[in-house]
């Protein structure tokens, strides 16, 4: 059976429907990456998976059970969630952060920091030197690497990334896609991560679920997109620059 599985899930508020009766399924180790336009439904259905959110019709599944049935607060302190405006306490250190759901779990206070200091080097930070700051005396980039180590703490199965990267200048987005790509190897978690930039979509997904005005449009493996003509799809292909301009900024 899937790892995680949306079965037929609607989700109706104010009226209106944001998301129409989408299936789709991931397994451990697998990135699946929600691109669409703003409004298409991808933040939705990420925030149905760890329940800030409950379908309107439909279930989503983990591990064969169904996700309305676990207790809502377990669920969360067992998945990472990484956003944009990363949610760190700002009076709080950079290892007191890292180890917030650990404590929550009630971990030793010496696991716990062994924990923090880890995954502070993992994403790229030394432990020793980072773990003393506060939130201010990083730079944006810094922090989001705090936040994503933060999300990995609790040693989860699954990672939910809502446009985590968006705010970061591009050498700092292509080294944090990087360290994505270097953590589901190191892990083997399943990673659902929601974007609206297609070179991204095409450098963390081992598949693209394409949504559009609430419709799965397609889910398809990155070279199976490059020639996917669906409307939606093609729309962000077309932003895409033409190979002949790459390869010249290549030489």
């Amino acid at each position: 059976m899937p790892f995680l599985s949306f079965s037929e899930v609607s989700y109706v508020t104010g009226g209106r429907l944001i998301l129409d009766k989408v299936s789709l399924s991931i397994e451990r180790g697998e990135t699946l990456v929600l691109l669409g336009r703003s409004g298409s439904g991808k933040t939705t259905a990420l925030r149905l998976i760890n329940r800030l959110l409950t379908p309107t019709s439909g279930g989503i599944y983990l591990n064969g059970q169904n996700i309305a049935e676990l207790d809502p607060i377990a669920l969360r302190r067992k998945t990472g969630y990484v956003i944009q405006e990363l949610g760190l306490l700002p009076h709080w250190t950079v290892e007191q952060n890292v180890a917030l759901v650990p404590q929550l779990l009630e971990w030793p206070e010496g696991k716990r920091q062994a924990r923090a200091r880890e995954l502070l080097t993992q994403v790229g930070l030394p432990g020793e030197e980072m773990a003393q700051r506060k939130p201010h005396q990083l730079s944006g980039g810094q922090r989001q690497r705090v936040a994503v180590a933060r999300a990995l703490a609790a040693e989860p199965d699954l990672l939910l990334f809502d446009e985590p990267f968006g705010a970061l200048d591009p050498v700092t987005r292509h080294e944090m896609q990087q360290q994505v790509l270097a953590l589901r190897q190191h892990y083997k978690v399943a990673m659902v991560f929601v974007t609206h930039d297609v070179t991204e979509a095409l450098i963390l997904g081992t598949r693209i679920a394409v949504l559009g005005e609430g419709k799965l449009e397609c889910l398809v493996s990155p070279q199976e997109f490059v020639k996917t003509n669906t409307p939606v799809a093609r729309s962000f292909l077309n932003t895409l620059p033409p190979p002949s301009l790459m390869q010249g900024a290549a030489v």
